[in-house]
């Protein structure tokens, strides 16, 4: 065996199964990663990316699963066979991996300095003040904005991007000879994206160490990987060279993943998603010209606006020390007017405060001071029984559809549940019905009511989200985050979604994401913001042509070209 070799993957083969059926996910999957080398696996939702790391760590679940066919050899030692124990050793250690969905890897009831700690204290013999001291160092590294709020942080209180950073901090804890990165930049502003990829650049050369790296995003994994695997349906479709598979893909189905970002040189009718590439679809490509979206404009922008927040402030909150305390201006002197049938995006990077706005509009969190005024009222003002009769009209899109769904509900009756608490319908059979139709409008099935959000791909379960969400019949949905976490192909299939259902039923968007390319895409105006206020505000396309900010002109810079 080649002794620059680390992971030796060869003709491996996975299949899940229930009680009546096996179906295979992974079909004769073979790789290397040398020693020092960044390898990255790229695919759609279902490709079998994620699977094959799991059977690499050894975390396939047992009961559902085998591994039917196939040899892993780490460091010249097979991998297959190993027990639980043995594994324990290896992993975190030897080989680490940052998972794609931290609100679920990260435990809520710890915090998250202790997260990280314990895998100190488990592989290594640091005393308590050399891992606090080492945890601090780690966060350093991975650009946590406050390293010891987050050390003393839940995860609840930190962003989403911040959550990402911990997992990254705690998987580089050990300096393991490999590392899986399993989208783990997938949740962070495309700016801190850059940096995190920078970052994983430069540890892989200090400390030597091999990296799995794994995305739907070809173009992100050009600016990092040494060698390039693309999968489709649990198989290769190609393999090389990073270099010569970006420059010249021989797959029709690599050429559709390199070209399915939102263009921000046209403004499509339909984003084209990669089955519209692989087909050659027409629409895909029609494109809206100035002229219609400035008549589109003058139509919505004549009536009186439906929602408008007047000088709005959140503040809050620390400890520092015994009797002083720390203010934190989440939302500083906002003030903005959506229009009814208006697409408004938010946009900004993680801790900006765009959450933040769309919790207090949606009065979650209680404004300190300023009005949000909906239909001519000051909701600020509301009484709690008026606050839940407001739910019906304003509702939210998560940004993670797993931890948004209860685990123990069938899809079927987590849409039910809200029309059940606001009494629609006579009964439970005409809701059904209703929540039926729901599943078949954002593309799922009759099929599908009885599954559990486990059953489901992210995109699905998000298409799940949006169903429960729309249930309701709201007129303004706060979509927050709510295709930040989707396959880029996926990620246009909802966004095509959210917009037919936006002509249909008539609804009014706030779109928050920290990706600028999706929000102009999406948005009829665009606030930028920055550090709780508004940094810029404009027509979306003008302020992509001609940002007045240097903020705004380093959001723009950081989407990775494809």
């Amino acid at each position: 065996m080649d002794e620059t070799i680390l992971l030796s993957v060869e003709d491996l083969c996975v299949s899940f199964f229930s009680e009546k059926t096996e179906n295979q996910v992974l079909h004769d999957i073979s790789f290397d990663i040398h020693k020092n080398e960044i390898l990255g696996v790229v695919g759609e939702s279902g490709s079998g990316k994620s699977v094959a790391s799991l059977a690499i760590m050894g975390l396939l679940p047992h009961k559902i699963s085998t591994i039917t066919k196939g040899k892993i050899a780490f460091n010249g030692n097979t991998l297959l066979g190993l027990n639980e124990k043995e594994y324990q050793n290896i992993r975190g250690n030897e080989i680490a991996m940052i998972f794609q969905e931290p609100m679920s890897s990260l435990n809520p009831s710890m915090k998250c300095g202790k997260q990280v700690a314990e895998i100190l204290f488990q592989h290594t013999t640091l005393s308590k003040n050399e891992v606090q001291t080492e945890v601090l160092s780690l966060f350093n590294k991975v650009q946590l904005p406050d390293p010891e709020r987050a050390y003393q942080s839940y995860p609840h209180q930190l962003s989403g991007g911040q959550k990402q950073r911990i997992m990254i901090a705690m998987a580089i804890a050990c300096k393991p000879k490999l590392l899986i990165a399993d989208e783990p930049t997938t949740a962070l502003d495309v700016t801190v994206q850059k940096e995190i990829m920078s970052l994983l650049k430069t540890l892989q050369h200090e400390y030597k160490m091999s990296v799995l790296f794994i995305s739907h995003d070809l173009s992100l994994v050009s600016e990092i990987a040494d060698n390039v695997l693309v999968m489709y349906q649990g198989k290769m479709v190609e393999y090389g060279a990073t270099k010569s598979i970006f420059n010249t893909p021989t797959q029709e189905y690599t050429k559709a993943l390199i070209h399915a970002r939102p263009t921000l040189d046209a403004r499509f009718k339909r984003l084209p998603t990669i089955s519209d590439y692989l087909s050659d679809v027409e629409e895909a490509r029609e494109v809206v010209t100035k002229e219609q979206r400035e008549q589109h404009h003058q139509k919505l922008y004549s009536t009186p606006p439906l929602l408008e927040v007047i000088n709005l402030e959140k503040i809050y909150f620390s400890k520092v020390g015994l009797f002083k305390k720390k203010e934190l201006k989440a939302v500083n002197d906002v003030s903005f007017k959506l229009y009814e049938g208006e697409t408004l995006g938010l946009v900004g990077e993680s801790g900006c405060g765009k959450s933040t706005l769309g919790n207090t509009i949606l009065q979650l969190d209680k404004a300190n001071n300023g009005q949000v005024i909906y239909k001519g009222q000051d909701i600020t003002q509301l009484s709690s029984s008026e606050i839940r009769n407001l739910r019906k009209d304003i509702q939210l899109i998560f940004q993670d559809p797993f931890a948004s769904l209860n685990p123990r509900l069938t899809v079927g009756r987590a849409i039910m549940e809200p029309m059940q608490a606001h009494g629609l319908y006579k009964n439970d059979t005409e809701r059904k019905e209703k929540v039926i139709k729901l599943l078949e409008r954002v593309g799922l099935d009759v099929s599908h009511f009885n599954r559990y959000p486990h059953e489901f791909s992210g995109g699905q379960r998000q298409r799940i989200g949006i169903a429960r969400t729309i249930a309701l019949q709201p007129k303004l949905i706060i979509c927050d985050e709510s295709v930040s976490a989707l396959d880029i192909s996926v990620q246009a299939q909802v966004l095509n979604l959210l917009n037919e259902l936006k002509e249909k039923f008539g609804f009014t968007y706030i779109f928050i994401s920290h990706d600028l390319a999706v929000v102009k895409y999406m948005s009829d105006q665009l606030l930028v913001m920055n550090n709780g206020e508004i940094e810029e505000r404009g027509d979306a396309d003008q302020i992509y042509e001609h940002p007045s900010k240097a903020y705004t002109k380093k959001l723009i810079q950081a989407i990775p070209k494809s």
